[in-house]
């Protein structure tokens, strides 16, 4: 097995359904960069390398799939909320039925279809 390839495929692999997965975990309430960080940093094999969500939430910004708000903390400094917007609600429709047809397909392949 070629060693090098396969940790970049993985790497690659992971970091699409990471976004997907932030994106659908934003969907439907605001989270915190720290929150999202958190949730992700107990999952196994999905998140990357430290800072990376930031990265993807950035990223997401600057495409217009989020806006965020500065809010109050009562546990520190403000906390930056991220929630989808218009654009993102649609990208994220795109993406999920994109996933799903995906899915759907590999199934198929593995099953001998």
């Amino acid at each position: 097995m070629n060693a090098l390839f396969f940790r970049n495929w993985t790497r690659q692999v992971r970091r699409g359904l990471l976004e997907l997965a932030i994106l659908n975990d934003i969907a439907y309430r605001r989270m915190y960069g720290y929150e999202i960080e958190r949730k992700f940093a107990r999952s196994q094999g999905v998140l990357l390398s430290d800072g990376m969500i930031y990265l993807i939430l950035r990223r997401f910004r600057q495409h217009g799939l989020v806006k965020t708000t500065l809010t109050r903390s009562p546990d520190g400094p403000k906390r930056k909320y991220y929630q989808l917007t218009a654009g993102g609600h649609e990208t994220l429709a795109q993406m999920n039925a994109y996933w799903q047809a995906v899915d759907g397909q590999m199934d198929a392949v593995g099953k001998g279809r």
